[in-house]
């Protein structure tokens, strides 16, 4: 007969081991979710600015063409569509996923770097994204960030001028699957109610700063 006590070393074991695991991958990475227009980038932009030396953002691989502004290695790594597919073929990459026409997707490499670094990887994905990526074992920490109204999303959308009728429909067609599965209880640790910008940097900030201090006592080092 199996002692209490036996079970209990091996489920001490078993915790001892997964803590010990995730002191030596380094900091969790984070992935921040939600529809194009959302209010992500700010969000980021701002934690960036108040903790300068904690996160590294995870540049992702596209095939869709650089917009005004944007540069190679910096916004994303722009390559052709047959590089990323062999890429892909070579289990390069964590997550992938297709929207209007290019190919998006984050390399493993891409988040060892920053995690080798002693900081946390932002991840800024989309829905498909984050399904792979939960079946690897990173154990990311997952957010959604919830925009105020479809009608809110659109405005913002066209004030860009990036995009068409037909791709602003695309993108508002998916916004609305997107937030049906963000808003789905279970899929995401937290849930950010972005109506006002403020009051959701406070909670989006205070819930990570938390988090991180979780995992400082299991031993993750940070830098």
């Amino acid at each position: 007969m199996i002692s209490f006590l036996f079970i209990v070393n091996r489920a001490f074991s078993g915790a001892s081991s997964t803590v010990m695991a995730q002191a030596a991958n380094g900091p969790r990475p984070l992935v921040l979710c939600g529809p194009s227009g959302s209010g992500k980038s700010t969000l980021l932009k701002r934690l960036f600015a108040e903790f300068p030396d904690k996160f590294g953002f995870s540049v992702s691989h596209t095939t869709r063409r650089p917009r005004e502004g944007e540069e190679h290695g910096v916004h994303y790594y722009f390559v052709d569509r047959d590089v990323m597919e062999q890429a892909i073929a070579n289990d390069e990459f964590i997550e992938t996923a297709e929207f209007t026409g290019n190919m998006y997707g984050t390399s493993k490499e891409a988040v060892r770097e920053i995690q080798n670094q002693g900081r946390v990887c932002i991840l800024d994905i989309e829905q498909k994204g984050v399904e792979q990526i939960k079946k690897t074992d990173l154990n990311p920490i997952l957010i959604f960030n919830n925009p105020p109204t479809i009608d809110e999303l659109e405005r913002r959308l066209r004030k860009r001028n990036t995009e068409t009728e037909e791709t602003l429909a695309k993108r508002l067609n998916a916004a609305q699957v997107e937030i049906e599965y963000g808003l789905t209880p279970g899929n995401f640790h937290k849930i950010i109610h972005n109506v006002d910008i403020d009051v959701a940097y406070e909670e989006f900030r205070d819930f990570v700063v938390e988090e991180l201090k979780k995992q400082e006592a299991m031993g993750v080092r940070f830098n």
